[in-house]
């Protein structure tokens, strides 16, 4: 019986496609989730893009806030992923230069990073000190915006797993810098 299965081309073509399969199929979903992952950061690039062009105007919608309108914008953009897993966040810089800058402060021990009691300028207004200086909102006219969105992926295809994000999820992130227009003037 084994010589018959053996001369068999049947069966060898069974048995090949028996061991392929499965990698063939791990492959397949990896670029299935790999091009679900690269879809999201575009759709998140264009929510952002969106989130920005409603923001630099200063127009509000009557019966909404800036605040509503600029999220609104962002969750309308999202096309296939969930608006309550989104992170959304902006910042306000009074100039380009000071975006991720840490607020000034005086380093009284010389060991180059500020330390609790260290006197500082609380540029943002928050009563600490940050390591970035910006302010959390949308700006008023001329001011420089950060925009920002996140939103955790979670992988399940196996091998994926292994070899990208932390347990098994992948921050996606995207952000615009815009200057708001001198509007209300």
């Amino acid at each position: 019986m084994a010589k018959n299965l053996i001369k068999n081309t049947h069966a060898a073509t069974a048995l090949e496609f028996a061991l392929i399969a499965p990698v063939l199929l791990l492959l397949i979903f990896a670029i299935i989730e790999i091009t679900g992952v690269m879809l999201a950061s575009s759709v998140l690039e264009d929510a952002v893009r969106a989130a920005g062009r409603a923001g630099i105007t200063g127009y509000t919608p009557a019966g909404m806030t800036r605040d509503q309108f600029v999220l609104q914008t962002v969750q309308q953009n999202l096309v296939y992923l969930n608006p309550s897993n989104l992170t959304f966040t902006t910042e306000v810089y009074d100039s380009f230069a000071d975006i991720g800058k840490p607020e000034p402060y005086t380093d009284t021990n010389h060991n180059g990073h500020y330390d609790l009691g260290e006197p500082y300028t609380d540029v943002n207004g928050n009563g600490q000190w940050d390591a970035d200086m910006g302010a959390a909102g949308k700006g008023g006219p001329g001011a420089i915006v950060v925009y920002k969105v996140s939103y955790p992926w979670q992988i399940v295809t196996p091998v994926l797993l292994k070899y990208f994000g932390n347990n098994g999820q992948i921050n996606i992130t995207a952000s615009m810098v815009v200057q708001n227009e001198p509007y209300g003037s």
